[in-house]
């Protein structure tokens, strides 16, 4: 079974800031978005880093990289960040599939917008991980990524927002390097359909929390 995150804590600006952190015992292989981490290959470690959400530096790979010293982390690994507390983050588990979402909804977008112009950056973010016990195939796992996005969107016009997510969320779905291969993973297929459920729920739960309190890390911290 995937472990749990670890919550921890790093110094910065005067602060305790939270950061979920996964430390794999072995590595497994990941396809993600992350801005820190993208990509697709074998992954040791995993961080989801709380930042205001005036978060502004432009180089946030970096400063990823840097927590990433902080906590001794070696190897290749994923780092995310967003404006909600970590704390809060929500678990689903479907038919072995497990899924850890941060959901920051305080700057929600329609993926396609006439309107918009330009890119402006929030910290708010939506932040998915994904445990698949079985490995992927390397379409299958690109299609799990895709597949997951469709759930977090689902589950955002659930909640009654006409948007598909922010302008800066990140997932990364992860899966053992070895073993037989699955060829699928799109949203009937045997490891895509309960990842989708799982995503949703942990996306609806999260976000339903989210919008009742409105609050971010800080909020929190003020």
């Amino acid at each position: 079974m995937f472990a749990e995150p670890s919550l921890t804590h790093r110094r910065e600006d005067g602060a305790d800031v939270p950061l979920l952190l996964w430390r794999f015992p072995s590595p497994l292989l990941g396809a993600s978005t992350a801005v820190l981490g993208g990509g697709v290959g074998p992954r040791e470690w995993l961080i989801n880093a709380s930042v205001p959400m005036s978060y502004s530096r432009p180089d946030p790979d970096a400063h990823l990289a840097g927590l990433a010293d902080q906590l001794g982390l070696t190897g290749p690994g994923v780092g995310m960040m967003t404006g909600v507390d970590v704390a809060d983050v929500v678990s689903a588990r479907d038919d072995g599939v497990q899924v850890c979402a941060t959901v920051g909804l305080g700057a929600p977008i329609p993926a396609a917008d006439p309107d918009a112009v330009g890119f402006e950056h929030h910290a708010g973010t939506v932040n998915i991980v994904v445990w698949i016990p079985q490995r992927l195939g390397d379409g299958a796992l690109i299609n799990a990524v895709a597949t997951a996005t469709e759930a977090k969107a689902q589950a955002i016009g659930d909640l009654g927002l006409a948007a598909t997510g922010t302008a800066t969320d990140a997932v990364v779905v992860l899966c053992p390097l070895g073993g037989p291969v699955a060829a699928y993973g799109g949203p009937r297929s045997r490891w895509g359909a309960p990842m989708a459920r799982a995503v949703h729920r942990a996306v609806l739960d999260g976000g339903a929390v989210n919008l009742a309190t409105g609050r971010s890390w800080s909020d929190r911290r003020s």
